[in-house]
């Protein structure tokens, strides 16, 4: 199965698409201004206990406190706690742990404010974004992932991944780690690993424990709410996890993402470095690949089935339903019994798929087709598990109850991806007033007459629907030629089908959007 990366930058931010087989598997947004993400470090302050709760609110800098249970300290916070207070205090200025001293662990069934206090400062990690009314979740077992084994700070374990099943492996990783990991840190091994040479994973556990050492520097400085360590951006974090031989492309549209992700790449697999490359086309890079489709009709309230059955995927605060249902469809199969397996089975394909792309997490009820016999329930189960297994997230799936439903429970550590499906209409803009589209070449060509001719741009670029790039490159003069010759400048037209028809947008010659009022 070939695996390809389209990733998008722009001023607002970087869009990041993982294909499969030309499919659309994994959809991400984010912000330039983006922070807490899952992975990064902080320096909080303890503002209130809870013990109602067993837990505390600690001020990271984000608009609301974030949330510490007690579960969540890990068994290690004590010596954690007392790092923290030596490397402020500038008594320890080095990451290292081989001559510290461990404090011993916590109760599991302790209680919180017997090892916190209100105002203490505390290093906490962020397992979960911000969502809805929420503010972030954190945790102090620290952790430092890296592409072939996890660094945890305190520890003196040695695991590894379960995936990895072959005894003789295991043991190997296992002797090769207890050999190179540094005193006072534990390993966990990840599935990649398997196989891997011992020089590649030394490499790997020292590229983590200089982000440690480097983040116990910056503490040493740190004021509070500062980021100690910053888990790295979403691109690098999935090719991470995930680059392996069946990856043949990574494609990006800026020069500066380019060096940044080949560099990347160099580090952790220098054979795939080859696979990375720039897109330098006329049309937007997701227009080109087909993407920006792709987007518009997985995204919907409505999703359609290969077979011509169609799934409803609504959203509420407490869970996401899904309804399945087989519409109209002519079908070959001899018994409704049959139809409803054969739409169920490709209801659950597409339903592993969009809880990738939509990044659904908590509840999830899948209302199937109701099927009789039993076979053909464990059948579904099968599938829809076979299905999920590809999935990053930590999952629960039950069989089928009586009544026909399927409950699956995703681990949600960020916002659900959400993307407006439904256009803006392009008569009245969403105002309920009418622009009269008539007059619409008239718009562009005396914005551009005045972006030319007074504010005397160069190399101006135009933005528009593909129906409105149709009507001014048609025809011979067309009348994008006629433009040439009366302001003698080539203007360079974009289609972007994510506008609105009437709707169009200027940009310089470094590719910034030029703000001007449609008139």
């Amino acid at each position: 199965m070939s695996s390809e990366l389209v990733i998008s930058a722009s001023q607002k931010g970087t869009r990041i698409a993982l294909l499969q087989e030309k499919r659309l598997v994994e959809y991400h947004v984010e912000e330039s201004e983006s922070s807490f993400t899952v992975g990064d470090i902080y320096l909080g302050t303890v503002r209130k206990l809870v013990t109602g709760l067993n837990a505390a609110f600690v001020d990271i800098g984000y608009e609301k406190d974030a949330f510490l249970h007690y579960h969540d300290l890990g068994p290690n916070v004590q010596s954690l706690n007392k790092l923290t207070k030596e490397v402020i205090a500038k008594r320890i200025t080095s990451g290292k742990l081989n001559n510290f001293k461990m404090e011993p662990e916590i109760d599991k069934l302790g209680k919180i404010d017997k090892l916190l206090a209100k105002n203490q400062p505390i290093l906490v990690q962020v397992v979960k974004e911000p969502i809805s009314t929420k503010g972030p979740r954190l945790s102090c077992d620290i952790s430092i992932a890296g592409r072939y084994a996890v660094l945890v700070p305190f520890s003196n374990s040695v695991n590894i991944s379960k995936k990895i099943t072959d005894k003789a492996e295991r043991t190997r990783l296992h002797k090769l780690m207890t050999s190179v990991k540094p005193a006072n840190f534990g390993i966990i091994v990840r599935t990649v690993a398997a196989n891997k040479d011992v020089d590649e994973l030394d490499k790997d556990i020292q590229n983590s424990i200089r982000k440690w050492e480097h983040g116990m520097k910056a503490l040493n400085e740190a004021k509070p709410r500062d980021r100690i360590i910053g888990e790295m951006n979403r691109a690098s974090s999935i090719m991470r996890d995930m680059l392996n031989d069946t990856f043949d492309s990574i494609t990006v549209d800026t020069k500066e993402m380019y060096d940044d992700i080949r560099e990347f790449i160099h580090t952790i697999a220098p054979e795939k470095e080859k696979i990375v490359k720039l897109f330098n086309g006329k049309n937007k890079l997701y227009e080109q690949v087909g993407l920006e489709k792709q987007i518009k009709s997985l995204f919907g309230r409505s999703v359609s089935l290969p077979g011509g059955g169609y799934l409803i995927v609504d959203h509420t605060e407490a869970l996401h339903v899904i309804d399945v249902n087989s519409g109209n469809k002519s079908n070959n199969e001899e018994s409704q019994e049959d139809t409803a397996l054969h739409t169920n089975t490709e209801a659950a394909k597409e339903i592993a798929r969009q809880l990738r792309l939509r990044d659904m997490g908590g509840i999830i009820v899948v209302d199937f087709i109701d099927m009789r016999k039993a076979e053909h329930k464990k059948e579904l189960y099968d599938v829809m598990k076979a299905e999920m297994k590809a999935d990053r997230s930590k999952f629960t799936l039950l069989p089928l109850t009586k009544f026909g439903l399927m409950q699956i429970t995703r681990q949600r550590v960020r916002p659900e991806i959400n993307i407006v499906t439904r256009e803006v209409c392009p008569t009245c803009n969403g105002t309920g007033t009418i622009q009269p589209s008539i007059l619409i070449s008239d718009i562009i060509e005396s914005n551009l007459e005045y972006l030319l001719t007074r504010q005397n741009e160069q190399k101006v670029s135009v933005a528009l629907h593909p129906y409105l790039h149709a009507y001014f490159t048609a025809g011979f003069p067309s009348p994008r030629l006629k433009w040439l010759f009366k302001f003698k400048s080539w203007i360079k037209l974009l289609k972007d089908s994510s506008l609105p028809i009437t709707e169009f947008k200027f940009y310089d010659k470094y590719g910034e959007e030029i703000e001007i009022a449609a008139t």
